[in-house]
């Protein structure tokens, strides 16, 4: 897809997070805005996924390390084909087999259960691990939150990582600065993220990951790595494309009203018209 193309379809992918959460009356929509054009590249150009076989052994495999922006996952899936995106507007409610975070049981598309922070680092190293042991050629992505990574399992993760030399791993962090309490670097601060991952052996990239350019030339230079694993530390804006949600930590986890909605769908309207 040309960056246009994918513009375009990260827009719609926001205006689903928009949407669903709006419909939830709860959920998550700061991450899953900020995150949405690296779920856009991933799941349109960069992974060999099967809409229409989702268990497909040599499929890539994606962990969402941070669980709670399902709203993001979930609208890529479905414009991507995985499942109706009539269905979004489901997320949350009594029933519906779109829970506040991924079900690997019930949701086409979804690899890994998750939501407790730091923990998927671990599943997708796992999976990692796997495909090397079987001589396996696919690859294992997982996004992670700048905030989570103040987790220690995310390092004891990394560190085995690197040991191993998984260069069909890649981590990127979703470095929007910001996390449920605040700045990332006012609660607990986790800076140089770059650094710290250099230290455990990843190579290291880091980019605007809001920047299509930008995203496809970090996604190449990984496949290009040997002999280690790849970190890509994506600076991202909160809340990205709604105007009163951007690089606001209040809107971490808090669905908009209708007359919020209304806005926030102007916004991504006009976007899509630009």
């Amino acid at each position: 897809m040309t960056n246009t193309e994918l513009k375009q379809t990260a827009n719609e992918v926001r205006k689903s997070i928009v949407k669903a959460v709006h419909s939830a009356k709860s959920g998550h929509p700061g991450g899953s805005l900020s995150a949405a054009d690296i779920f856009t590249y991933l799941f349109f150009e960069e992974m060999n996924v099967d809409p229409k076989n989702p268990k497909m052994e040599d499929r890539d495999r994606f962990v969402l390390s941070k669980g709670h922006v399902a709203p993001g996952y979930y609208s890529v899936l479905a414009e991507r084909g995985f499942f109706p995106k009539e269905d979004l507007l489901t997320l949350r409610h009594t029933g519906s087999y779109l829970q506040g975070h991924p079900d690997m049981k019930h949701i086409p598309g979804v690899d890994m259960s998750s939501g407790s922070l730091g923990q998927g680092l671990s599943c997708a190293v796992g999976m990692a691990a796997a495909g090397k042991y079987d001589k396996k050629d696919y690859r294992v992505y997982c996004l992670t939150g700048d905030g989570e990574i103040q987790e220690g399992q995310i390092w004891e993760a990394a560190m085995w990582a690197g040991f191993k030399k998984l260069d069909n791993l890649v981590v990127i962090v979703d470095n929007n600065n910001l996390q449920i309490d605040g700045a990332i670097d006012e609660v607990c601060s986790p800076y140089p993220i770059a650094d710290k991952f250099a230290a455990f052996n990843f190579h290291t990239i880091e980019i605007d990951g809001n920047d299509f350019d930008q995203i496809r030339n970090a996604f190449e230079e990984a496949k290009q790595t040997k002999g280690m694993p790849t970190a890509i530390i994506a600076k991202t804006v909160k809340g990205k494309g709604v105007s009163f949600m951007e690089n606001q930590a209040g809107w971490h986890g808090k669905a908009p009203n209708d007359e919020e909605f209304a806005i926030a769908m102007a916004d991504l309207e006009k976007a899509g018209e630009q």
